[in-house]
């Protein structure tokens, strides 16, 4: 059976007519098919813009190289065009790391390409503002998000304005925007003239720089370097980004201010996270659960299939990874739903025809920081901090996994659900002790161990993700991922606890090559301290620099933003591929690559520990720190193809959620 709603959002002129309505208040541009499901952001701001009263239709996929009758088969709408590129940026979607074009696309029924256009964002806008040019035109999703301010575009080489300049657009709501689209409709309702819409939370739009900035006691204003000195100065972009990165997590934060050419940029500060009650009124909104029927003829589509029996628990994501998007997107505070909305998702998942007893996913952005927040709010107020748990855990950051584990209980006592299974990445920090910046060893809170526990017993399906990311100190600091001891400690426990309950799962850990910092010699480490754990990585990916993150900027600029000191990055195919080329040492076709390389690097005398040759040393070198002569019994463990990260057809947590 279909979930209690039985009919989707109209997509076309036909369905819209069938509703009774004979003009549209919103329409919904979006470069992904339609899913009428929480986990897709245009159903998502089209379930809400229906709960308000309005009258939205979504057009999804539009096609933008004919002579543009899709753009134009709904009419012009009463409010404003809503136009995203879907769940994930259309150039990541489009492009490998190393600037190929992907052979699929996961949001595409049978995962077809060529139904979304390079910089969708921007393509979609422009059409909009030529054939409709007196309708206000919105951005929203993680493209438009990310781009707000001037970034750095890896596809095109190039530092590129913020969205709005060469989009046309009139308003961009960034991150999760329930709250800013809430907040311009009801405006707009009362009859406020959309050029007067320039106080809203968490929306950025352009002025001329010979008007006055909008007036907001609350708020003050910081200026970030210009567009154009951006382009002069690499180290004016590495300042702007502390100030952007900061800024964006912060529960009281300050407008931000940029000009671009004869414009003014304005980003004004977001809203605070979200309630319980917020966060479960969006879930709840109701959805079909299911792509539009329309699709059924041209096969599923890959992200719907990999989600449809997932649950999200929260958003938002406090590790503040370098390379990761997510807090840029969704915030680092975390917004967690209430028991009650989980276990009413999970009644109406299995009510599905298709359910066989198992939930996939009970995870989020991080698998294990539900219900986690600040002892005390005040601190959090203050705090710039751009992650709670690097270098150290924060002391007011309270961790237990009780309400997690209260979850996860109710889930396996329903009678419908034979396994529940947490397929998110987890983060093994957060459930181990650690010392804090005095030295001191943090108490134990007693819901980490017992978390451990159970997760192993009950809720992995056969493999259990990590993310390590590197072994090199120095890496995994500018990462800021935490040692890779830690990483040894939770695979302890792990083999440990399989032991126990006599199973054989697998952990999986994640691992990325190119990341700024990373060289020869710590991709040789990595290789030789995973082959001495029993690994043969196949779940890798090569860093690929995405708009609004840490690492990006340091690729970009060759300078971290925060201490403004040079950081020597890979960027040429031929040191990505040197580097990528570690992660597989088992591979007879890169054993005399390795070799070479090593040998290059001085490191001569590691070519033994990694590929088993007695190749005459031309260096004596020296061992990898954390080396381990005696290899960890276990056979040695190979999985998946490539890493879902480093896949453009993974599925998000939420709207995006991990670029």
């Amino acid at each position: 059976m279909r979930a209690e709603q039985n009919r989707w959002l109209p997509i076309s002129r036909k369905e819209v007519q069938e509703y009774g309505w004979s003009a549209l208040d919103v329409i919904l541009v979006s470069g992904d098919a339609y899913i009428d499901h929480p986990a897709f952001g245009t159903a998502v701001i089209g379930r809400l813009l229906e709960s308000m009263g309005l009258r939205v239709a979504i057009l999804p996929q539009p096609n933008w190289q004919d002579d543009l009758r899709d753009f134009q088969k709904l009419g012009a709408p009463r409010l404003f065009f809503g136009v995203t590129s879907g769940c994930m940026d259309s150039m990541v979607n489009h492009y490998t790391a190393n600037r190929r074009k992907r052979s699929n696309d996961a949001y595409t029924p049978g995962g077809q390409t060529g139904f979304r256009p390079d910089y969708a964002v921007v393509t979609y806008s422009r059409i909009l503002k030529s054939l409709f040019p007196d309708v206000p035109v919105v951005l929203g999703g993680i493209e438009a998000s990310l781009r707000r301010v001037t970034h750095y575009d890896y596809w095109s080489d190039s530092l590129k304005p913020s969205i709005l300049v060469d989009s046309q657009a009139d308003l961009l709501a960034y991150g999760m925007g329930e709250g800013t689209i809430r907040s311009l409709v009801k405006l707009l309702q009362k009859g406020v003239p959309f050029q007067n819409l320039n106080t809203i939370p968490q929306s950025a739009f352009l002025q001329d720089m010979d008007a006055d900035i909008p007036r907001n006691k609350q708020w003050q204003t910081i200026e970030l370097a210009s567009h154009a000195q951006c382009l002069e100065n690499k180290l004016s972009f590495a300042r702007n980004f502390k100030i952007i990165e900061q800024e964006s997590n912060r529960m009281d934060a300050d407008r931000l201010i940029q000009q671009n050419g004869r414009q003014r940029l304005i980003i004004n500060p977001p809203w605070p996270p979200m309630s319980t009650a917020e966060i479960d009124a969006s879930f709840d909104l109701p959805y079909t659960r299911l792509p539009h029927p329309r699709y059924a003829k041209r096969g599923p589509i890959p992200a719907f299939e990999m989600i449809k029996a997932s649950v999200n628990m929260h958003r938002g994501c406090f590790g503040g990874c370098s390379f990761c998007t997510i807090s840029a997107h969704q915030g680092k505070f975390i917004a967690s739903r209430s028991k009650e909305s989980i276990l009413k998702e999970i009644d109406l998942i299995t009510r599905q025809d298709w359910f066989r007893g198992t939930i996939s996913d009970l995870g989020g952005p991080s698998a294990n920081m539900y219900g986690m927040q600040g002892k005390d709010e005040a601190m959090c107020r203050s705090c710039k901090a751009p992650s709670c748990i690097h270098p150290v855990i924060c002391h007011n950051l309270d961790t237990s996994h009780a309400s997690m584990l209260a979850v996860y209980r109710a889930v396996r006592n329903h009678p419908s659900v034979k396994q529940a299974y947490v397929s998110s990445g987890l983060r093994y920090d957060l459930c181990l002790t650690q010392s804090s910046s005095t030295g001191k060893i943090r108490n134990q809170d007693p819901s980490h161990d017992e978390y451990i526990a159970e997760l192993v017993r009950y809720h992995v399906p056969g493999r259990l993700k990590v993310a390590p990311e590197h072994t090199d100190p120095a890496v995994l600091k500018l990462m800021r991922k935490p040692g890779f001891d830690l990483f040894r400690r939770f695979k302890q426990r792990f083999d440990e606890l399989n032991a126990k309950y006599n199973l054989k799962q697998q952990l999986i850990p994640y691992f990325i090559s190119s990341h700024p910092g990373s060289h020869t010699r710590a991709m040789a480490d990595l290789a030789i301290q995973t082959k001495d754990q029993g690994f043969q990585l196949e779940q890798v990916q090569d860093f690929t620099p995405t708009p609004m993150t840490v690492a990006t900027v340091i690729y970009y600029s060759g300078y971290h933003p925060y201490t403004l000191k040079a950081v020597a990055t890979a960027k040429s195919r031929a040191e990505k591929l040197e580097q990528r080329q570690f992660f597989f040492w088992y591979l007879r076709q890169y054993r005399q690559k390795i070799q070479a390389s090593l040998a290059a690097a001085g490191l001569s005398n590691w070519i033994p520990l990694l590929t088993g040759s007695t190749a005459k040393p031309d260096d004596p070198g020296a061992k990898p720190k954390g080396h381990q002569s005696r290899k960890i019994k276990g056979s040695a463990q190979r999985h998946g193809q490539r890493s879902a990260r480093g896949k453009k057809q993974a599925a998000p947590n939420h709207r995006g959620g991990s670029t």
